[in-house]
C-alpha cells in the first residue's frame, strides 16, 4: 500500500535552541487512522505543523505525494493536506457558514457553482446542512468544530489532520464528533490527549515523547499497555477497558480497517 506520509530523521529546532523534533521517522499509508499520542511538549504540534508547511525542518518529509523541500512545494501541499486546528474559531472568519466552507474551493479556482455543490457535500458529512446561512459565532463549540472540519473536507484532501479535536468540548458534543469522523473516508491523523477517543476511532496510534517516536502500533494494544503509558504521562481514565472497545461496534470496523490496511501492504 502506498503511504500518504513518509518523514525519515525529521528534526526542528526553534530559535531559542529546544529541539522539537529528534530524528522523526514515521511512515502513513493511505485510508489509516493514525492517532498521534503524548504529553505535553513532546513535539506534536510542531509535527504536524510540518505537514502543511507552517513550519520547516530538515530531513526527509514527503505528504500525499509532494516533496517538501520549497515554496513551490508548499503552496502544493496546502491544498493536499487539510490541517483542523485545535481552536476552530481560528479557521472561520466568513458571515456565514456557508461562505466559510467555500472559501477553500473558491481559492482553489473553482467556478461558484463547483463550490457550493463542495460546500454541500462538506457540510453534510458534518451533520451541519442545516446551518449553512448561520454565522459561524451563533454556533455552539462543538457545531463550530464540525464546521471548520467541513472548511476542509470540502477541499477535498488527501490526509486529513486534527489537533485535539476533542478540546473543550461537553459528553454530547464529542460523541456527535466521534459519530461523524468514524463515517469519514479519509487518511487521518488526530492529534490528541483523548486517549477514549483515539481508541474509538483509531486503529492505529503513535506515542511521540521528547521529540521521538517511541511506540507504534494497534492503538488497543498501546493504550492496554499501563507501563508505556505511564513512562510517557499518559493515562486512561479510571474505569475505561480497552480490552471491550474490540467488541463494540466501532472497534470492530477499526480492527477491519487495520486488517485491510495489512493485507494491502
Amino acid at each position: 500500500m502506498s503511504c500518504v506520509l513518509s518523514a525519515r530523521d525529521l528534526r526542528h529546532r526553534y530559535p531559542d535552541g529546544r529541539e522539537a523534533l529528534r530524528g522523526v521517522a514515521l511512515s502513513i499509508s493511505h485510508g489509516e487512522r493514525v492517532a498521534l499520542l503524548g504529553p505535553n511538549g513532546a513535539g506534536k504540534t510542531t509535527f504536524v505543523y510540518h505537514l502543511n508547511g507552517l513550519l520547516q525542518g530538515t530531513g526527509e518529509l514527503q505528504v500525499a505525494g509532494v516533496q517538501v523541500d520549497g515554496d513551490q512545494a508548499i503552496r502544493e501541499l496546502r491544498s493536499r493536506v487539510g490541517l483542523v486546528f485545535q481552536d476552530p474559531d481560528d479557521q472561520l472568519f466568513m458571515p456565514t457558514v456557508r461562505e466559510d466552507v467555500a472559501f477553500g474551493p473558491l481559492n482553489q479556482g473553482l467556478t461558484r457553482e463547483q463550490a457550493l455543490a463542495r460546500v454541500e457535500e462538506a457540510l453534510a458529512a458534518v451533520r451541519m446542512g442545516h446551518a449553512a446561512e448561520r454565522a459561524p459565532h451563533q454556533l455552539s463549540m462543538g457545531e463550530r468544530r464540525r464546521v471548520a472540519i467541513a472548511t476542509v473536507l470540502a477541499m477535498q484532501p488527501e490526509l486529513l489532520v486534527l489537533d485535539e479535536p476533542t478540546a473543550n468540548l461537553d459528553p454530547r458534543a464529542r460523541r456527535e464528533l466521534l459519530l461523524v469522523l468514524d463515517e469519514i473516508q479519509r487518511t487521518m491523523l488526530v492529534v490528541t490527549h483523548d486517549l477514549p477517543f483515539a481508541a474509538e476511532l483509531c486503529e492505529r496510534a503513535v506515542i511521540l515523547s521528547e521529540g521521538r517516536i517511541v511506540a507504534d502500533g494497534a492503538c488497543a494494544s498501546i493504550l492496554a499497555d499501563e507501563h508505556l503509558l505511564a513512562r510517557h504521562d499518559l493515562e486512561l481514565p479510571a474505569g475505561f477497558d480497552v480490552a471491550c472497545l474490540v467488541s463494540s461496534g466501532r472497534g470492530r470496523r477499526a480492527h477491519q480497517r487495520l486488517k485491510l490496511a495489512s493485507a494491502e501492504a
